[in-house]
C-alpha cells in the first residue's frame, strides 16, 4: 500500500491545507444515532492502543466471529464481489459520497433561500422601453459586459416569465465544498426582437437585464453579497451572484442566468457553418470578397441558453431514478477536480461529465443498475478510448436531413459532442489540448484500477494534482496583452470576431497547435491552465482579459527525445524542405550527415545535461518570438530553477550529471584492471560498487584530486600528507567504495579471525600487484585498500562469500555449533551482498529514468539542509526517491528534477509511515500477491520494525536501510517541514512574475534549537556547498590541471565531523547534535528533557552535571554553563562561538 488510508474514516496525516482546500477532499466518519456511538467507542479504542495511531484489529467474542450472515449480508458481499474490487474499496467510496453529499438539513435551508429569491425576482418593478445604447438609466454606471460597441435595438425590462432551477442541484449530483445552485430566468418575448441574434445585440440585452436585477437585489437585507462573474468564464454571459446573509454566507451560491423564450432563435440561423457577427459591425470593414466568416463559438453560446430547460430535462430522465448514476457522476466530479480539469473557460465541467454519462446509458455502454464505481470505471474506459477530437459523438438520434453533419462541427470546433437537438456542440469551449490531458488522465486511472492496489482509491480520488506537481516543465506567458499582438501576427481576425474580442481565446488554440509542432518528439502531452476570471462587485467595470494574471502551459515530457541537440529536417530538395525553414526560421541550416544526406536542421547549443533538458525552453522561446511576436522577456520558463542547488562549485551550467558519469568511468576502467590481475592466489569473481557516486546519487560528485603540496607536511617514514595546521582545511575526498570477491577456495580457514588476516594478505597483495603492473598509487589497512586513478581514490576491500555465515556461527561448550545473526555478521552481510544489489539496481534505474538522479541528489540537499541528514541512510533517501519512479501513480513518471522533487515532499509529508511499509519494486519483482503479504507481516510485526519502513524485493522484512534511524522524533520533524516546504515552492515556481528566492525552503529553521555552535569557515572544507554559497572562500589546496602525483591525498578529512563525533561521545546522553554536511556553518543543539530531571547524587556520573540541594537532598543537574564551556574547548580553532539560547530550557 503506498498511502494513507487502511479504510474509510482512519486516513494517515492530512496532507498540507487539507483543512480549507477545495482540491483535498478527506474522507470523516459523521456516525448518527446508534452508528455514531459505535464509531466513537471504536475511535477510543485506537486512541488508547498500545502504539497511538497504529491500527488494531478490532476485537469480536467467539459468538459474533461465528455468528451466520444474514441475507442482507449475503446479498451484499455477493454485489461487492461482482460491482467492486473488494469490500474496503466500497467501504471508501461510500465514505467519500457520504461526505461530499449535501445534508438533508442543508438542503432544506437551501430550498427555503431559493423559495425567498424567486419571490424578489417577480418583484422587480419593470421599466419603460429605451435605447440599447443608451445606459443613463443604469443606476450601477455600467454594463457587466466588457466592449461597448454601438448595438442597434430597443430594451425594457419585465420581471422573469419564468424561474427554474437547472443543473446539478436539482439532480442530486452536486458536490461540497462548493455548492452552486444555476437559475435559469426566461426573459418575456416582449424584451427581444428578431435580430437579436446578430452582433451580440441578445448579449447587451441579457446583461442589461441582469444589471437592473442586480441593482434592485443588492439592496435587499436577504443578501450577504451580490457580484457578478462571468458563466463558465464566458465574457459575453456573465452571470448574477447571490449568497446569503450572515452565518449562511458560505453555504450555497445562486448563479442566476437570464435566457430567451423556447423557440425564439431558430436553430438553422445558429449552425456553425453562420455568420452572426458582421464584420463591417465589429471591424468596420467588410471582408474582402462577400463572404463572411463563420462565427460557431458565438453561435454555441446563444443556443447554450436556450437550451438550458431540454438539458435539465434530459438528465433528470436519465439520472432521476437511478442512485448508481448520481454516484457515479459525483464520483467523477471529484475526479476531475482533483486533477484541476473542470476549471474556468474550456474546462471539462460536471455539466459535460453528466451528459457524457446520459450518452454511455443511450448508447447502453452503460447500465441504469450499475453501481457508482462501475460507472466510473465505464466513463474513464470511454474516455480513455475514444478520441473525441477525431470522431465525435452526438446524443440525437434524429435522421432529419436538415440537421447539420458531424464533419460541420468538426470543421469548427476541435471536440465534438452534439446534445440531443444535433444544434448545439457540448464541447464547443473545450480546447483539444483539455481533452487530450482529460484522455491522459483517464488512461493513468484505468491503469491504476486495473492494477487492484490496495490504495488506488487513494491514489485515484484523494491525492490531488495540481498542475506543478503533474507536468515537468511550466511556462507562464505574461502579461496577457502580449498575445492581442499575437493574434495579429497569426492574422487571427476571424477567430476574434467569433469570440468577441477574446484575444487569449482565440489565441490559445493556434499557439498550442505550433508548440506541439516545434516539442515534436520531446513531448508527452501540452496542456493549459488559464486563472479564473475573478467575481466583481456590481458597482465595478468587469475586469479586462489582460487582468486575469498569466496563461500557463504545462509540459508532460519524454525522457528519450528530451535531450536530443538535433532536429532533422527533410532532404534539401524535397517539397518539404521550404515548410522546415519557414517553420524554423533563421535556426534552421543545411547540414551534411554521416550518410552522405544534405539535410535541413536545427541545431541547438547545450553542452551540458541540465542544459539538453532545457532545450525545450529553446524551442518555446524561439517559435512564440518567430511566429507569435512574443518575445523572450514575456515567457516566465520555469524548469531549472532548482538546479543551483546541486551545482557544484564552480559550475553554471551543469548539475553533476557528467562528473558523476566521469567518475563511473574511471570505476568501470578500475574494475577491468581487477578481473585481469594476475599474480594473486585466487582469481577475482565479481568487482561491484556500493558508494552512491556509483548509483549516481551523490549530491556533489567527486572531481579528480590533485593535492597542492604547499597544503600538507609529509611523512617521510610513511609516504602519505598530513594537513598543516597553519593552512586552512584542504579539500574534502571521501573514498568510493568497491567490494571485490574473490572465487571460492577449500583453503580458506574455518576461523573467523584467521579469515580476516588471510583477507589482509589479500589487499596488501593486490596493492603490490596494481602498483607493479600498473603503476597506480596504492595505500592498504588491514581491511581495504585505497587505490589512486586518474585523480580519483577508491577504496578496494577484498570479500569473502562465507564470511558472514562463519560470523554466524556460535560454538556451545559441549562443541554443537548453532547460527544465530549477530551485529557484526549482519553488518557484513549488508556491505558486501545487499548494497551492491540495491546499488546496481539503482544504476540501473538511472538508465531507464534520467531524471532519477538529479530527484533523489535535490531530496538529499534538502533533507541535510534542515540538518536532518545524520537520522537518514544514504540508502533510505535514494530508495523514496526511487519509489516516485516506480510506482508514480497517480502520476507520470518525472522527466525533471524539479517535478521529482515536488513529489517527495508530498510524499514524505502524506505517507502513513506509522500503518504502511513503502514498498519499492525494484525491477517489478514482487506480484501484488507478495505485497499484500508484505503488508500483512508488516502489521503483525509492526511494534519490532523501524519507524520508518522501506521495503524491497531482496529486503522483505527487517527495513535493512532504516534499522538505524530515524528515530520517530526526527521523522515527524520531516515531515512537518516538508508539508510547510511543499505549499511555499509551489507557489513560488507558480508565480508569473519569478519565483524570487527559490532557496527559502532550503534554509533550516534555527528557532528551534536550544544552543548554536558556530563555526569557522576556515576548517569547513565543504565550505562552498551550503544553501548560500559563499562569495568568496578559502583556498583549499588543489590543483585544477593534472599533475604527477606520488602521493595519497588525505582521505575524509573533515573536522566539522570530527568534532560532531566527540560532541556525541562526551554528551550524547544530555543532547542531540544536528549539522549539514554540505558547508554547514551551524550544528544545532537540543537539550533531552530527560537529562534535565534531578537525579540522585552518585560519585560515578558526575560528567557534566553538578551537586545542587533539593528539598534537603542532595541531588544532580546538568551543569549547562561548563557543558558550554566544553563545547568551545573541544572545538578550539574551529568553533567561532557558542550562542545559548537560555530563553529555550530551564533546569
Amino acid at each position: 500500500s503506498r498511502r494513507a488510508g487502511a479504510g474509510p474514516g482512519v486516513m494517515g496525516p492530512a496532507p498540507p491545507g487539507a483543512a480549507g482546500d477545495p482540491e483535498v477532499m478527506e474522507p470523516t466518519l459523521e456516525g448518527t444515532g446508534e452508528e455514531g456511538k459505535k464509531v466513537s467507542s471504536k475511535k477510543r479504542t485506537l486512541a488508547g492502543s498500545p502504539v497511538e495511531g497504529l491500527l488494531q484489529p478490532v476485537k469480536l467474542s467467539r459468538a459474533e466471529l461465528y455468528k451466520e450472515p444474514t441475507n442482507e449480508e449475503l446479498n451484499r458481499l455477493r454485489e461487492t464481489e461482482s460491482l467492486f474490487h473488494s469490500s474496503l474499496l466500497r467501504l471508501q467510496l461510500e465514505e467519500l459520497l457520504k461526505e461530499v453529499r449535501l445534508s438533508e438539513k442543508k438542503k432544506k435551508r437551501i430550498d427555503a433561500f431559493l423559495r425567498e429569491i424567486n419571490q424578489r425576482i417577480l418583484k422587480v418593478p419593470s421599466i419603460p422601453e429605451i435605447e440599447v445604447n443608451k445606459q443613463t438609466w443604469l443606476k450601477l454606471g455600467s454594463s457587466p459586459l466588457q466592449q461597448c460597441f454601438t448595438v442597434k435595438g430597443r430594451f425594457r425590462f419585465l420581471p422573469p416569465v419564468q424561474v427554474m432551477v437547472v443543473g446539478s442541484y436539482l439532480l442530486g449530483t452536486c458536490i461540497r465544498p462548493d455548492i452552486n445552485v444555476d437559475v435559469a430566468l426566461t426573459m418575456p418575448r416582449e424584451i427581444l426582437q428578431d435580430k437579436d441574434g446578430l452582433n451580440q445585440r441578445y448579449f447587451r440585452k441579457r446583461a442589461l437585464y441582469l444589471a437592473h436585477l442586480a441593482h434592485h437585489l443588492a439592496q435587499d437585507p436577504l443578501f450577504g453579497s451580490v457580484r457578478f462573474s462571468y458563466s463558465g468564464g464566458c465574457h459575453l454571459k456573465p452571470s448574477l451572484l447571490l449568497r446569503p446573509q450572515g452565518k449562511d454566507e458560505h453555504l450555497v451560491t445562486v448563479r442566476l442566468h437570464p435566457c430567451p423564450p423556447p423557440d425564439f432563435f431558430r436553430p438553422c440561423r445558429l449552425l456553425p457553418t453562420k455568420n452572426n457577427v458582421r464584420s463591417a459591425w465589429y471591424r468596420g470593414q467588410s471582408p474582402p470578397g462577400s463572404s463572411e466568416p463563420p462565427t460557431p463559438h458565438y453561435n454555441t453560446w446563444v443556443l447554450q441558453d436556450t437550451a438550458l430547460e431540454s438539458h435539465v430535462q434530459l438528465l433528470s430522465a436519465v439520472l432521476g431514478l437511478s442512485p448508481g448514476l448520481k454516484d457515479g457522476v459525483a464520483l467523477l466530479k471529484v475526479w476531475l477536480r482533483q486533477r484541476e480539469l473542470d476549471k474556468g473557460l474550456g474546462g471539462f465541467s460536471g455539466f459535460l461529465i453528466s451528459m457524457l454519462v446520459t450518452f454511455l446509458v443511450s448508447t447502453r455502454k452503460i447500465h441504469t443498475t450499475m453501481s457508482g464505481y462501475q460507472v466510473l470505471r465505464s466513463v474513464l474506459q470511454f474516455l480513455a478510448t475514444t478520441d473525441l477530437t477525431v470522431n465525435g459523438i452526438s446524443l440525437c438520434l434524429s435522421s432529419d436531413p436538415s440537421l447539420p453533419a458531424l464533419a460541420d462541427f468538426h470543421q469548427a470546433f476541435p471536440v465534438v459532442f452534439l446534445d440531443s437537438s444535433g444544434y448545439l456542440n457540448l464541447c464547443a469551449d473545450v480546447t483539444a489540448s483539455t481533452y487530450h490531458q482529460v484522455q491522459h488522465e483517464a488512461r493513468l486511472s484505468m491503469a491504476l484500477l486495473d492494477s487492484k492496489a490496495d490504495d488506488g482509491f487513494q491514489l485515484l480520488l484523494m491525492t490531488p494534482k495540481p498542475m506543478i506537481r503533474a507536468f515537468d516543465h511550466i511556462l507562464h506567458l505574461r502579461p496577457l496583452s502580449r498575445l492581442q499582438a499575437a493574434c495579429h501576427r497569426l492574422k487571427l481576425w476571424p477567430e476574434l470576431q467569433d469570440h468577441g474580442g477574446d484575444y487569449v481565446t482565440a489565441a490559445l488554440g493556434p499557439l498550442t497547435t505550433l508548440l506541439e509542432q516545434g516539442l515534436g518528439s520531446r513531448l508527452h502531452l501540452l496542456a493549459h491552465s488559464r486563472p479564473p476570471v475573478p467575481e466583481w462587485d456590481i458597482s465595478q467595470d468587469p475586469p479586462k482579459h489582460r487582468d486575469t494574471g498569466a496563461l500557463t502551459l504545462g509540459l508532460l515530457l519524454r525522457p528519450e527525445g528530451l535531450t536530443s541537440v538535433l532536429e532533422m529536417g527533410p532532404e534539401a530538395d524535397q517539397p518539404e524542405a521550404a515548410d522546415f525553414r519557414q517553420f524554423w526560421g533563421s535556426r534552421s541550416e543545411l547540414r551534411r550527415f554521416q550518410d552522405g544526406t544534405i539535410r535541413e536542421a536545427v541545431v541547438w547549443e547545450a553542452a551540458s545535461m541540465a542544459q539538453k533538458r532545457l532545450i525545450p525552453q529553446q524551442v518555446v522561446t524561439h517559435l512564440l518570438a518567430l511566429h507569435a511576436d512574443i518575445p523572450d522577456t514575456c515567457v516566465h520558463y520555469v524548469g531549472g530553477f532548482l538546479d543551483a542547488l546541486i551545482q557544484g562549485l564552480k559550475e553554471t551550467s551543469s548539475t553533476g550529471e557528467e562528473a558523476l558519469a566521469a567518475a563511473v568511468r574511471c570505476y568501470d576502467d578500475l574494475s577491468r584492471l581487477l578481473w585481469g590481475l594476475e599474480g594473486l592466489p585466487l582469481t577475482v569473481s565479481a568487482v561491484q560498487g556500493i558508494h552512491p557516486v556509483l548509483r549516481y546519487t551523490e549530491v556533489f560528485p567527486p572531481t579528480p584530486v590533485w593535492p597542492a603540496y604547499s597544503f600538507y607536511q609529509r611523512l617521510r617514514e610513511r609516504a602519505s600528507l598530513v594537513p598543516r595546521p597553519d593552512k586552512p582545511c584542504p579539500a574534502y575526498v571521501e573514498p568510493m567504495t568497491v567490494v571485490c570477491h574473490l572465487e571460492g577456495s577449500g583453503q580458506w580457514p574455518q576461523d573467523a579471525e584467521a579469515v580476516r588476516r588471510v583477507r589482509a594478505a589479500f589487499q596488501l597483495r593486490l596493492a603490490e600487484i596494481l602498483m607493479q603492473q600498473h603503476g597506480l598509487q596504492c595505500r592498504t589497512t588491514a581491511t581495504h585498500t585505497d587505490v589512486l586513478k586518474d585523480g580519483f581514490v577508491f577504496r578496494v576491500r577484498v570479500a569473502y562469500q562465507r564470511e558472514p555465515q562463519i560470523l554466524r556461527e556460535m560454538r556451545s561448550p559441549e562443541g554443537m555449533i548453532s547460527l544465530r545473526d549477530t551485529p557484526a555478521s549482519l553488518r557484513l552481510e549488508r556491505d558486501t551482498k545487499q548494497l551492491p544489489l540495491l546499488t546496481s539496481a539503482l544504476h540501473g534505474l538511472q538508465q531507464q529514468h534520467p531524471a532519477f538522479s538529479g530527484v533523489a541528489r535535490l531530496a538529499k540537499r534538502w533533507v541535510r539542509a534542515q540538518l536532518l541528514g545524520e537520522g537518514f541512510s544514504n540508502e533510505s533517501l535514494d530508495l523514496v526517491a526511487a519509489a516516485l519512479f516506480l510506482q508514480p501513480e497517480p502520476f507520470f513518471p518525472p522527466s525533471s528534477p524539479q517535478v521529482g522533487f515536488l513529489r517527495f515532499l508530498y510524499l514524505v509529508s502524506t505517507f502513513d509511515w506509522k500503518n504502511s511499509p513503502l514498498i519499492v519494486n525494484l525491477n517489478s519483482e514482487l506480484t501484488v500477491e507478495e505485497q499484500v503479504e508484505i503488508h500483512s507481516s508488516f502489521l503483525a510485526a509492526r511494534a519490532q520494525l523501524p519507524v520508518m519502513v522501506i521495503i524491497t524485493p531482496q529486503d522483505r522484512k527487517s527495513s535493512l536501510w532504516t534499522q538505524d534511524g530515524p528515530s520517530a522524533q526526527i521523522l515527524q520533524q520531516l515531515m512537518v517541514l516538508a508539508a510547510e516546504a511543499l505549499p511555499i515552492l509551489e507557489k513560488q515556481l507558480m508565480d508569473p512574475w519569478g519565483p524570487g528566492d527559490i532557496r527559502t525552503v532550503f534554509r533550516p529553521p534555527l528557532d528551534i534549537y536550544d544552543v548554536l555552535i558556530h563555526l569557522s569557515p576556515r576548517h569547513i572544507p565543504r565550505h562552498r556547498q551550503a544553501v548560500d554559497s559563499p562569495a568568496a572562500s578559502f583556498c583549499r589546496g588543489l590543483f585544477s590541471e593534472p599533475r604527477p602525483s606520488l602521493l595519497m591525498p588525505v582521505l575524509g578529512y573533515d573536522p566539522p565531523q570530527f568534532y560532531l563525533a566527540q560532541l556525541r561521545e562526551a554528551f550524547g546522553d544530555l543532547a542531540l547534535f544536528f549539522y549539514d554536511q554540505h558547508g554547514g556553518q551551524v550544528i544545532g543543539v537540543l537539550w533531552k528533557p530527560t537529562s534535565f530531571q534531578p537525579q540522585p547524587f552518585k560519585a560515578s556520573s558526575t560528567k557534566g552535571r553538578m551537586v545542587v540541594s533539593q528539598g534537603g537532598e542532595l541531588v544532580m543537574v546538568p551543569n549547562v554553563e561548563a557543558i558550554l564551556e566544553d563545547f568551545a574547548i573541544l572545538g578550539e580553532g574551529l568553533v567561532q562561538n557558542v550562542e545559548a539560547r537560555s530563553e529555550r530550557w530551564a533546569v
